[in-house]
């Protein structure tokens, strides 16, 4: 279990670092257009900077492999909630993203509500989860992606309207947020895979299951679409509203798609639910309007 939580704070460094080195590359990159992903690959490959910002999140999500063995998928997302500490502090140091006082205050309460979930995995008695029903699974993920990829597009087409003021980045944030969360359940189900199998009969269980195809295709579709949002908009400002959105999909999907129950002690019960609603509130009344850029700079094309 003590491992389980190091191995969460680990993935949220290793998220947080690769998010800023992304969004540092992409500063110095033309635009990217998601209507465009092979040039888009193209750039972002080109890029040293970018590719040591993808190896960090790449190893970020080896440790959240390991998260998942061994913590119930309501517990894990709430630690990596968590990890928005870190991202803000590090986007007003490296950045130059100034925290208001409100994220200041925001950064505070949510480390007592990573205090409050750590505390909540104390006695860890509950049972973790391996595997999920097929049809339950594409029944809750298919119309989530579909959703996120409708509102991302939705967004493109509003900001690509001459003399409107720069996005805010919230809805490219919702429309990611579903993506990632659909694939913090096909990572959920591939850790299972890969546990429950033997070492022999581990490939053959996961490529007859649809985990990997979730995860590549969420991979593919996330990777020009966060990209492309995270050169518009504040990492401070998108990291948060989408780790928010994954989180809430990702903890109600997979309570019903993997049958986790909650803990049973009703103080760890309310640790456990409290922690997630106190760092989630935070994050849902961050700012959500970009003052830091004149209106021509969020419609570059």
């Amino acid at each position: 279990m003590a491992w389980g939580v190091a191995a969460a704070l680990l993935a949220n460094v290793l998220y947080s670092t690769g998010f800023v080195l992304e969004k540092r590359a992409l500063a110095g990159l033309p635009p990217l257009h998601a209507g465009r992903p092979g040039r888009a690959v193209l750039l972002l490959a080109g890029s040293p900077l970018w590719i040591g910002g993808a190896l960090a999140l790449a190893l970020g999500f080896a440790a959240q492999l390991a998260v998942y063995r061994v913590l119930p998928i309501a517990a894990a997302q709430g630690l990596f909630v968590s990890g928005l500490v870190l991202l803000l502090l590090l986007s007003s140091l490296v950045l130059g993203e100034r925290l208001t006082a409100a994220e200041r205050r925001g950064v505070a309460v949510i480390g007592v509500a990573l205090l409050m979930l750590v505390a909540s995995l104390y006695d860890g008695g509950e049972p973790v989860a391996r595997t999920a029903p097929a049809g339950t699974l594409l029944a809750l993920c298919v119309p989530a992606l579909a959703l996120g990829l409708w509102l991302f597009g939705t967004a493109e087409r509003r900001a690509r309207r001459r003399h409107r003021p720069p996005p805010t980045g919230v809805v490219y944030a919702v429309a990611i947020g579903l993506l990632y969360g659909v694939s913090s359940l096909a990572i959920k189900g591939v850790s299972g895979r890969l546990t429950t199998a033997a070492p022999g009969e581990a490939l053959p269980a996961l490529l007859a299951s649809p985990y990997p195809y979730l995860l590549l295709l969420t991979g593919a579709f996330g990777l020009v679409l966060s990209q492309t949002a995270l050169q518009r908009c504040r990492a401070s400002l998108i990291v948060p509203v989408c780790t928010t959105v994954t989180c809430v999909f990702a903890v109600a999907g997979g309570s019903v798609a993997f049958g986790e129950p909650l803990p049973q002690d009703p103080l760890r019960l309310t640790l456990r639910l409290g922690g997630t609603a106190l760092a989630l509130a935070v994050v849902l009344t961050l700012p959500r309007h970009d003052t830091h850029r004149p209106a021509h700079e969020g419609n570059r094309s």
